[in-house]
């Protein structure tokens, strides 16, 4: 047959090394784009609030026993930039804040960078011990829900985590406030210092993030102990324990870890109630004191470094994938 000219091309496919890069280059797309996101809805909350910035802060230095000079509002909105057009102000912040600039607290007059440093190891160290906690008690609640055969004690640990999940973080605090530092005196009731002090914050940050885990690794444990491959080896003679241990544990593991990642987001804003419950010092307080006085630089500030761990940390798990489950390829 004569060459017509129109030679069918094959379909490039990338190797598993381009695939893999081009994933992480989207997923990497993605959390600026959260980020980003973050960034720009906080300005936009902050900017449509009734009161004005300069304002607060003059009322705050002085006080608030006196009403706010005129004079003296337009010099503060004028250092600050609070007089310019509203696009030119965030497009102003927003190129320092890629920068790694985020400007200068206008309730104290330091740095950012400075302020959330300061705030940050506390912070850190709560919501490490609050995950490390929370993943140990659900997987434990979860193991134990699926390993027992007594139906009532089976029934009563799938119910933990609903219960679990539906107290709210500040009664959790009191409660063991007044159990532990009240009643039995064996732990401190507030305060930021020793290990002890961080024992009760980090409980009370752990229970709604195990909750969450346990009740989806309960699940997903339920239903990899019904499937095919757990029939299969229970007529090879596999007992129970291994097979709820070396088999569906492992396929259980993958939504747990979707949920590890999205329980970041709660440690954060479980600080805010955790740290001001327990009189701790962190990015929680910070946050609280810094909308109240209207510092709008820090609470930027604390919103897009949230947003970056958060980011961050959903990115890793993205990547952790394969190498929990190889079936699961990037490309």
């Amino acid at each position: 047959m004569p060459d017509t000219g129109t030679r069918a091309h094959p379909r490039v496919r990338l190797g598993p090394r381009h695939a893999g890069a081009r994933y992480v280059v989207r997923r990497v797309q993605y959390a600026v784009f959260v980020v980003w996101a973050a960034y720009t809805i906080t300005w936009l909350l902050l900017y449509l609030m009734p009161s004005n910035a300069a304002e607060v802060m003059l009322r705050n230095i002085s006080g608030g026993d006196s009403a706010a000079d005129r004079a003296a509002v337009a010099a503060l909105e004028h250092r600050y930039g609070l007089d310019r057009p509203p696009l030119e102000q965030y497009l102003t912040l927003l190129l320092r804040a890629v920068k790694g600039d985020f400007g200068t607290s206008t309730a104290t007059g330091r740095p950012v960078i400075e302020v959330i440093g300061q705030a940050l190891p506390s912070t850190l160290q709560l919501g490490l011990a609050g995950l490390v906690l929370g993943t140990l008690l659900g997987v434990a609640i979860a193991l134990a829900a699926n390993a027992v055969r007594a139906a009532f004690l089976r029934n009563l640990l799938f119910s933990l985590p609903p219960l679990f999940a539906s107290l709210p973080a500040f009664f959790v605090g009191l409660l063991l406030v007044q159990c532990f530092a009240f009643w039995l005196r064996v732990l401190p009731a507030a305060g930021t210092g020793s290990a002890a002090h961080l024992i009760l914050p980090a409980i009370t940050l752990a229970i709604p993030a195990g909750a969450g885990i346990a009740q989806v690794t309960a699940k997903s444990l339920a239903v990899n102990l019904r499937s095919p491959y757990a029939d299969h080896l229970r007529a090879k003679g596999v007992p129970h324990r291994r097979i709820l241990l070396a088999h569906a544990f492992r396929n259980a593991v993958i939504p747990a870890t979707t949920l590890l990642g999205l329980s970041i987001g709660g440690v954060l804003a479980g600080a805010v109630v955790v740290e001001t419950v327990f009189s701790r010092q962190g990015l929680g307080r910070l946050m609280q004191s810094s909308v109240s006085l209207q510092d709008i630089p820090v609470v930027q500030g604390v919103v897009v470094f949230s947003a970056v761990l958060y980011a961050v940390a959903n990115l890793l798990v993205d990547l952790i994938y394969p190498k929990i489950d190889p079936r699961i390829s990037i490309g």
